[in-house]
């Protein structure tokens, strides 16, 4: 395993030791698990769609006019 070496502010150095002491674990271990959470997240971010993240929302809407995207006369008071 490769050895990063990584400076954070003092604060943020003794929240890591902190959590470390509490949960038993190494500062490593969770800096680790971090990044992995990290890039999980990024790379869930960029696969879905903007379709596949709202989709459970398409056609929820009941009481809106058949035609609101195509008829002008729905846009008069829009933006008022």
């Amino acid at each position: 395993m490769d050895t990063l070496t990584v400076k954070i502010p003092e604060t943020l150095k003794e929240m890591l030791k902190n959590f470390a002491e509490r949960s038993g674990t190494t500062k490593s271990q969770i800096v680790r698990a971090a990044l992995i959470e990290y890039f999980n997240k990024d790379q869930l971010s960029k696969k879905d769609s903007f379709y596949d993240l709202a989709k459970d929302l398409a056609g929820s809407v009941k009481d809106a006019p058949a035609d609101l995207s195509s008829n002008k006369k729905y846009l008069n008071e829009y933006g008022k």
